[in-house]
């Protein structure tokens, strides 16, 4: 394990070196042309996955020409190839700018849902997963970022062809966000804070449902329940695991 993390931070280093050298003078290497040329330039690098050159030419017309006809599908294509070559930062930044200084373009829906879509990216660590850490009691922040963005579009743009798509990623995301909180009232009933522990439950079964772990949470409920003296509410979640699970062990 040490070899592995002391070989995933000089991998982190060593990218992180190449990208600031990199990242110099890159609009000034950009061929002085119209911008409909470039734009041109870049959809087709767009098209051919290069998406550090689309993020190279995309950035000059940007600084270049940043009130012509096209400035507005440039930053959104701009977003896009952030996301797909992982620059979550650049591209949330991006996003954060486009929303704010265009509350009205017909294209917001589609901004919330690549902002989402690079929250959830993040989610996804790679050197994490290497090093085989659960991440379930990890603060998930982004993914709650990404779920508040996904219920705009559901909301207030019911229509969108993004609907769909959001409402499913909604769901799955839901999981993600009740495990935090499972995993933050098992702590708590380790610690012995049994009030702390069946009111984290208690909000995974109110907020969460339906998900996974809505059986296990109650099944904290009921256990913090009988150690604090509560009969009535241990009766009662009780009552809500046996109409939900039947077989559940607890309610044999």
């Amino acid at each position: 394990m040490e070899k592995l993390t002391v070989k995933i931070i000089l991998t982190v280093l060593a990218l992180t070196l190449t990208g600031c050298s990199s990242s110099e003078n890159e609009i000034d290497k950009v061929p002085d042309k119209s911008a409909q040329a470039l734009f041109v330039d870049a959809r087709a690098a767009l098209d051919n996955g290069l998406y550090q050159k689309a993020i190279q030419i995309l950035g000059a017309i940007d600084s270049r020409f940043p009130f012509g006809p096209i400035s507005h599908q440039v930053q959104l294509d701009l977003i896009y190839a952030y996301y797909k070559s992982g620059d979550a930062a650049q591209g949330i930044a991006l996003a954060d700018r486009f929303l704010r200084l265009n509350p009205n373009n017909s294209n917001i829906d589609y901004v919330y849902y690549m902002r989402a879509l690079i929250n959830i990216s993040t989610e996804e660590n790679l050197f994490q997963d290497l090093a085989g850490i659960d991440r379930s009691d990890r603060d998930p922040e982004a993914s709650r970022s990404a779920f508040n963005d996904f219920k705009s579009i559901v909301t207030d743009f019911p229509d969108s062809k993004y609907a769909a798509d959001s409402r499913k990623r909604m769901i799955s995301i839901k999981s993600r966000l009740a495990q935090y909180e499972i995993a933050v009232a098992k702590y708590y009933v380790k610690r012995e804070a049994y009030a702390s522990a069946a009111n984290r439950a208690r909000y995974v079964v109110e907020y969460f449902s339906p998900s996974p772990e809505i059986e296990q949470a109650l099944e904290i409920m009921i256990d913090c329940y009988d150690k604090l003296g509560l009969a009535d509410l241990k009766k009662n979640a009780m009552q809500v695991l046996a109409a939900n699970y039947p077989n559940n062990k607890l309610t044999n």
